[in-house]
């Protein structure tokens, strides 16, 4: 039943790509040189002469990532920075490892993309929030579906006893994420101690406490 269910999940990500995010390619493919050093919006292409098979290949998501942190889940992107020959066709995927008992993918937001998730194992607590201040949340199990709307605050958390997994599709090649306490309180430079204390409510020692458990380890 599951893998019949991920087979509607990857048609229904073909068709999400029709409505992408990103500009529509002016060719049939462009693969990405990532060590040109040209910026543009996006990757300027590869000689058709040095494209390969491997540039439109990625094994990454087919085992669970080792999660070793304080949150308790490991995101692994399958996006223009690991397959060159997404570039320009708006589109991506993300494999998401959550631990047992509450581990989180921390508030975030996607600003260049709407995600669309696909539950491979265990159970969930999902939710975002609208710019109303509006929170639309869902418990879901193996095998559901869920959507998090372009740059909208969401969140995921393994709400059972079993490692849970996710997959999770994107209509950008490279959808950017910005985790909101990362943001926030570890940015460079920081963001001053006098913002985050009126914003907050808080004072200048819990922003610093804070600040001191998201600094990179």
């Amino acid at each position: 039943m599951a893998a019949k269910g991920f087979a509607y999940f990857v048609a229904l990500v073909a068709v999400f790509s029709v409505a992408k995010s990103d500009p529509d390619p002016l060719q049939d493919i462009c693969v990405a040189d990532t060590s040109s050093g040209v910026k543009v919006n996006g990757f300027v292409c590869k000689k058709d002469a040095d494209v390969t098979e491997n540039d439109f290949f990625f094994s990454g998501l087919a085992k669970p990532a080792v999660v070793n942190n304080t949150v308790g889940s490991v995101v692994t992107g399958a996006n223009v920075e690991k397959i060159p020959g997404l570039n320009t066709l708006g589109v991506s995927l993300s494999r998401i490892d959550y631990q047992p008992g509450g581990g989180l993918n921390p508030p975030h937001t996607h600003p260049r993309a709407t995600e669309i998730i696909f539950v491979l194992d265990g159970e969930l607590d999902v939710g975002f929030i609208t710019t109303a201040n509006k929170l639309i949340s869902k418990s879901l199990k193996k095998g559901d579906i869920f959507v998090f709307p372009k740059g909208l605050v969401h969140f995921q958390q393994n709400n059972g006893k079993e490692p849970a997994s996710v997959i999770s599709g994107f209509n950008s090649q490279l959808p950017g994420t910005q985790s909101i306490a990362v943001t926030l309180f570890g940015s460079t430079p920081a963001v001053p101690d006098h913002v985050l204390t009126k914003a907050f409510q808080i004072g200048t020692k819990e922003v610093n406490k804070i600040k001191s458990r998201l600094a990179p380890k």
